[in-house]
């Protein structure tokens, strides 16, 4: 015998196995029964990541110097025939230039260094050397003034009469009046600025003022507190006997029968070490350097002198500042 099932209760049935909630008009919750189930909510999907956490990660900026992946960095190319090398960027040294290939010239050597080779004594001096006096600013306006009057007055010296002969200057006493010591004799400058006048005082203008100290000049004559000199070159006048000293110098002369025009090299003389032409070469000497005198024998034709630390004999004949027979100790 079948029993009929009642409509509510498979109404019932039917909502809790489909999981599908009726209104509560339409049914009726049963006396005793468990209340309808609450449907159950599906998680919402989470919200998309912005656009700039989506895009993958960029490479960091390759360096200008640094090859491409995967690619071996290629050599610069040397610069072709006829262009000039590229630049390097901004920033970058300059590469190093490649070695000088065979049979390119040398770059020469500084004048000096071609001047002195290896086994060759050393050359002493400046070419040319500096002057050893100037004339002075009265001494310069008055030569030129001097100058002048003799051009303007050419036309009419030369119409006129010569003159007498002037006679010679006196003779030089053998001994000094002031300090009995014997004339003429040698000293040297004490300082690098050496005021010569034409007169034995201050009032006397200045003629010459010498650039050279130690300098050797030649004590001529006496008076009082001055003392007559003349140079290598023959100039003569007074200096006070202060600026001078007694220490023995001497001025390289350039060697017997070099003509003044004649090359450097032909000018300059060899100091040796021993007394003789055959001695070693210590140093080459040109005209114009200024030694210290060591020691002279009498009548001997060498002498002993030091320049620029180096020490050696020269020939009496090659240096100014001593007598032919002369004894320097």
């Amino acid at each position: 015998m079948r029993f009929a099932r009642p409509a509510a209760l498979s109404v019932l049935l039917v909502a809790l196995s489909g999981g599908v909630a009726l209104p509560q008009s339409s049914i009726a919750p049963a006396t005793g029964s468990l209340p309808p189930p609450r449907p159950v909510q599906a998680t919402p999907p989470a919200a998309p990541p912005p656009a700039a956490a989506q895009a993958p990660a960029q490479p960091a900026a390759r360096p200008a110097t640094q090859p491409a992946t995967g690619t071996a960095a290629q050599p610069a190319r040397p610069p072709q025939q006829g262009q000039a090398p590229a630049r390097p960027p901004q920033g970058q040294a300059a590469p190093a230039r490649p070695p000088q290939q065979a049979g390119t010239p040398a770059a020469r050597p500084p004048a000096a260094a071609q001047a002195q080779r290896p086994g060759q004594p050393p050359t002493v001096g400046r070419n040319p050397q500096p002057q050893n006096r100037r004339p002075a600013a009265a001494g310069a306006a008055a030569a030129g003034a001097a100058a002048g009057a003799a051009a303007a007055g050419a036309a009419a010296a030369a119409s006129r009469a010569p003159e007498p002969a002037q006679p010679p200057p006196p003779p030089i006493p053998s001994t000094g009046s002031v300090t009995g010591l014997p004339l003429p004799r040698f000293a040297a400058l004490r300082s690098d600025e050496v005021n010569m006048r034409v007169g034995p005082s201050t009032s006397y203008p200045i003629e010459w003022t010498y650039q050279r100290r130690d300098l050797p000049v030649q004590i001529v004559g006496e008076f009082q507190l001055w003392r007559r000199i003349r140079d290598a070159e023959g100039a003569e006048g007074w200096v006070h006997s202060s600026t001078l000293a007694g220490r023995r110098t001497a001025l390289i002369r350039p060697p017997a029968g070099a003509a003044p025009n004649a090359p450097a090299a032909a000018q300059e003389v060899t100091l040796r070490r021993r007394p003789e032409d055959g001695g070693v070469a210590v140093a080459r000497l040109r005209p114009g350097v200024i030694g210290r005198i060591r020691e002279c024998e009498a009548n001997n034709a060498w002498c002993e002198v030091q320049v620029a630390g180096h020490k050696g004999f020269l020939r009496r004949a090659e240096i100014w500042g001593v007598g032919a027979d002369e004894e320097v100790k």
